[in-house]
This record gives structure tokens, C-alpha cells and sequence, in this order.
């Protein structure tokens, strides 16, 4: 996974080695397609592997149909990206720039040949997730997002695309350029999503998007797995890792974006290495790829809302649209979500200057105006800084008399020594001015009161566990959090109350709010799980 970054022009010149040619040709067959014909269509699902022996593939432009790059694949090069270890939908158009002849072969053979032939597994991952990621960086793609900027639905599709790494541009309706207007035009100024030329989703969720985007696996109610892991954040994705890596059959389910409260987080710095840091978003990408490439699955914006227990044992889960599915054992990595503050329309402008997280996303809305960031942990204090690069200020807003006790020292000292951060201590924000998008709000602070004009609010506040959905099985202290080891009576420290269900990282009494602590609890409880489902197998003596 260190290769990620690697130039694409770099890797499109190294071939596969003969023999992994050979093991692909003898589970594929050839198809010849002549000039001008479309190999692999926007929207078409990511169920074939085709590799080039004869002639060219190029992107092409859906809209104008026009080659988008300059350079194509060749003989000894592949098509696909990332998407192909989930068999997700497929965002680019490849057409035969002349008559091509190709080996094409089923996309479930040669994930079985990636996990025998780790050289394999290694060449094709490093190029999928390198492709990703360009596609990403320059927003290359036929989804395109079309909808007022200020309006929050809007951003929550573009959070949802931005945080699971899905390439996509974005249209602000508010906007005047030549290229707005004319993807406009296709939607009657309406917000929707487009794939392609001819498909658009209207009044776009994230949940529609995913579905429409083939990320929304297809769950079967009457399949029972190993593992399911409830919860996309560090300890969730490490789980899978380690979960795939030793055979068990394991399902994420995330109800936002794989990275969880992490995923908010534009750059961890004391995370092992990565000396120059890393966003949390990339960190837990990268452990989800891993993660795929041992047949680990992700489904994802779905929520848990109910469980019960099978006469065998087994956990079934309800979901939030009333599927059903059920799994011999279930973690919990639910995590923590921020809790919202008891201001008056504070509801109304969530996603209108409000904001629970601080990436480029809504970095954007707070260029040439004061930002004003709540809370004291380390999230607050990476949001700080991360936003003073786009803002005219950022005020930090402490409820305590210092930052010692919950926020790293780096960063207490960086943003002391910051001019363009000012840290207000015993103070909280008292209420809140605007009607359809932030204009400011009221600071006080020990006897003084003031107005701050703002149109962006960060608030990064205790932590509100997600474990509602464990009611009547797994105990939880008065706050919320899963007892586990001796709280819960067990020997095991990620144990709970009930048998087979484990927890892990923030979720969990007593646990280190840290995403190190978080990887590391997500990595050890897989030894736990794997032999709990050794000793209540079936068959088991």
C-alpha cells in the first residue's frame, strides 16, 4: 500500500509477469472489439477483467465523445480500477481506438487468483488504487453533482462521494461559467446526479447515490456470515483487515463513510508512519483496500437499527429499511458521533454554516470569513489548524481553563504559537444569528459576552455512542458506551455482556480515544473472534 501514490505513467509501462498472464488467459477467453465500439460502459458493473494483447482502449468523454487523455492501454495493460475488487459500478467509458483484441475474464476467478498469487494481488491492487486516486484528485468522472452549493442535502451527497473516494465534479446552480449552465441545462435547475449522459437521479441522498452507484451491496436476508463488523472508523476497517486476512467472512456496515469520526480529521500527524501525516479519510481508504483485496465486503450508507437472537445462536440484524441479516458473531465499532449543542435553530442551519466535520469539503465555505471551532480534543485542534489555511481567523472555543488534559501537546503549542488562531478558554457560544445560512453568533466568555461574525461553525463535542441497537443484549454504562472484560463480567477485554458480540475502539468503556488504540483493538479482537467461531461451530466436539 505504500505505492498509492506512485505515477500512473510510472506503473502503466510495468507488464504483468508471463505466468500471471497465462493463469488469467486460462480462466478468460478472447474477444476481439473492432474500432470504435465501446468495451466497458459508464454504469456497467466492474464483473469482468479485461486485459489487452492487441490494439488501443481509451477513455473517452461521454458528452463530447472525444479521447480524454493522451495516452491509452495497450498490449500487456488492463482495464479497471479499485472498484473492481467490490464489483461496484464502473465511472469511465473505454472505447477501441482501433480494432483491439482482448482476454476477458470473470472478476470472482481472478480475485480467486489475486488471493493465491500474492505477486498478482500486489500488481493489480497498486494500479486500481492508483487510478482511484488520480481520478479522485482531478475529479475525473461521468458523476456529477448538480445543486446549490449552500444547499446542505447537496453537501451531504458531496460528502458522502468525497469520503468514500468516488470521483465526482460538482456544479454550484448559483454559479454563472459556461459549463454550469450547460450541465444545468440537462436537469431544469433542479439537484440531481448524473452518470453518463443518460442516467439522473433526482432529489440525490446519500443512500439513493450509493444504490445508484452500486455501493449499496445486495444483501441476502437468508445468507449467514462469520462476522459482521457494525461500523466503518479505524477499529472497524482494521477488524476487517485482520477479519479477511484469516479466512472469516466478514460484512462492514457503515451508516455514513468508511473512516468514521476519523474520516473528519484532515490530518493525523502522531499516527506511526506517516511522519508528514495523513487525513483520516486516507488512512482508512487505504485499510478498506486492504481489506477488499482479502474478500471482506463493505456495504455502506446503512444503519442497524434492531437485533435479535437465533435459536442457533447466531445474531440477526435489523437494518434501516427493514432488511434482515444474520452472522455468528458481531462487533461492534460504532465509535462515537459529536453531540449537538442545545442552541435555538441550530437544526436548521446544520449543513448552512454548521458543520460536524473539517475537510476540503467545507473548508471551502469559509474563505475571507472568521471560522469558530468548539471543542477541546485533538479533532478540534487539527480542525483549527487544518481551517486557518482558508479562513480570514479561527476562533477555539474551550469550555475549560486549558487543553492539557484531552488535546495532544503539538498541537496545544501550534496553536498557541498560530497568530492567525486565537484559543478562548472558559467559554461557549450562547446562541446563534442567521435565517437560511449562518451569519454569526454570541461567544461568552466568564462575565463578557460578544458577537462573532461567521458563516462557519465547526462543532467537535464529547462523544454521543451509537448503541441504541443493542438494547435488551449487550450492556452498556449510564452514558451509553459497551461494557466489555471485567465490567462485563468476561475475561476477554472486548467481550460484552452477550455471547458473540464483541466491541472495539471508542464505542467501548474505558477505551483510549486515539485512532492508534483503535487499529490496535480492531486487529487483536479478530484472534477472539476467530476462536469463539471455532468453538460454537456446528460441528464442533
Amino acid at each position: 500500500m505504500e505505492t498509492l501514490g506512485q505515477d500512473l505513467e510510472t506503473m502503466r509501462r510495468v507488464p504483468l509477469a508471463p505466468e500471471h498472464v497465462d493463469a488469467i488467459c486460462a480462466i478468460g477467453g478472447e474477444k476481439v472489439y473492432p474500432a470504435g465500439s465501446i468495451v466497458m460502459d459508464i454504469g456497467e458493473a466492474m464483473d469482468r477483467f479485461v486485459y489487452v494483447l492487441e490494439g488501443e482502449v481509451e477513455v473517452v468523454n461521454p458528452y463530447t465523445g472525444e479521447r480524454m487523455f493522451e495516452h491509452a492501454l495497450g498490449p500487456t495493460q488492463f482495464l479497471g480500477e479499485i472498484g473492481f475488487l467490490s464489483g461496484s459500478t464502473n465511472y469511465l467509458k473505454m472505447r477501441a481506438a482501433r480494432d483491439t483484441r482482448v482476454i476477458e475474464a470473470p472478476r470472482k476467478g481472478v480475485l480467486d487468483l489475486m488471493s493465491r498469487i500474492p505477486e498478482l494481488s500486489d500488481h493489480l491492487i497498486t494500479v486500481f488504487a492508483a487510478r482511484r486516486r488520480k481520478q479522485f484528485e482531478i475529479s475525473n468522472a461521468a458523476v456529477k453533482v448538480i445543486g446549490a452549493d449552500r444547499d446542505a442535502k447537496v453537501q451531504a451527497v458531496e460528502r458522502f462521494l468525497s469520503r468514500n473516494r468516488i470521483p465526482f465534479q460538482s456544479f454550484d446552480m448559483d454559479a454563472t461559467d459556461r459549463e454550469t449552465v450547460q450541465v444545468c441545462s440537462l436537469i431544469g435547475h433542479e439537484p440531481a446526479v448524473i452518470l453518463g449522459v443518460d442516467k439522473r437521479l433526482e432529489d440525490p441522498t446519500p443512500r439513493k447515490v450509493a444504490q445508484y452507484l452500486g455501493l449499496d451491496l445486495d444483501i441476502c436476508s437468508q445468507r449467514t456470515y462469520d462476522l459482521v463488523i457494525v461500523g466503518g472508523g479505524p477499529a472497524g476497517v482494521a477488524a476487517a483487515v485482520y477479519a479477511g486476512s484469516e479466512g472469516i467472512g466478514a460484512l462492514v456496515i457503515e451508516d455514513t463513510a468508511v473512516g468514521g469520526q476519523a474520516g473528519t480529521s484532515s490530518r493525523i500527524e502522531n499516527y506511526m508512519g506517516f511522519p508528514t501525516g495523513i487525513s483520516g479519510t486516507d488512512l482508512t481508504w487505504r485499510g478498506q483496500v486492504q481489506a477488499m483485496k482479502f474478500g471482506t465486503r463493505f456495504v455502506m450508507p446503512r444503519r442497524v437499527e434492531a437485533m435479535s437472537r437465533r435459536e442457533d445462536g447466531a445474531w440477526c440484524l435489523t437494518l434501516d429499511d427493514g432488511d434482515e441479516l444474520c452472522a455468528r458473531a458481531v462487533l461492534v465499532a460504532t465509535g462515537v458521533q459529536y453531540r449537538r449543542l442545545p442552541l435555538e435553530n441550530l437544526e436548521a442551519l446544520e449543513g448552512a454554516g454548521i458543520f460536524y466535520s473539517a475537510t476540503e469539503m467545507e473548508a471551502r465555505f469559509c474563505a475571507r470569513t472568521e471560522a469558530v471551532v468548539i471543542g477541546g480534543g485533538n479533532s478540534a485542534g487539527q480542525a483549527a489548524m487544518f481551517l486557518s489555511r482558508a479562513a480570514a481567523h479561527v476562533h477555539l472555543v474551550v469550555r475549560s481553563g486549558n487543553l492539557a488534559a484531552s488535546m495532544s501537546s503539538y498541537l496545544i503549542e501550534r496553536l498557541q504559537a498560530d497568530p492567525r488562531v486565537t484559543i478562548h478558554y472558559h467559554s461557549e457560544v450562547t446562541a446563534l444569528h442567521g435565517e437560511d445560512w449562518l451569519e454569526g453568533l454570541t461567544l461568552k466568555t466568564k462575565d463578557t459576552e460578544r458577537r462573532i461574525d461567521t458563516r462557519a461553525l465547526f462543532i467537535m463535542i464529547g462523544a454521543a455512542p451509537n448503541t441504541g441497537w443493542l438494547s435488551g443484549h449487550a450492556e452498556v454504562d449510564p452514558k451509553g458506551f459497551v461494557l466489555t472484560g471485567a465490567a462485563a463480567g468476561q475475561a476477554d477485554d472486548y467481550a460484552t455482556t452477550a455471547p458473540g458480540i464483541f466491541a472495539v475502539g471508542d464505542v467501548r468503556a474505558g477505551s483510549v480515544k486515539r485512532v492508534a488504540s483503535a487499529v490496535g483493538e480492531g486487529s487483536v479482537v479478530v484472534s477472539r473472534i476467530w476462536q469463539y467461531l471455532e468453538d460454537t461451530r456446528p460441528d464442533a466436539a
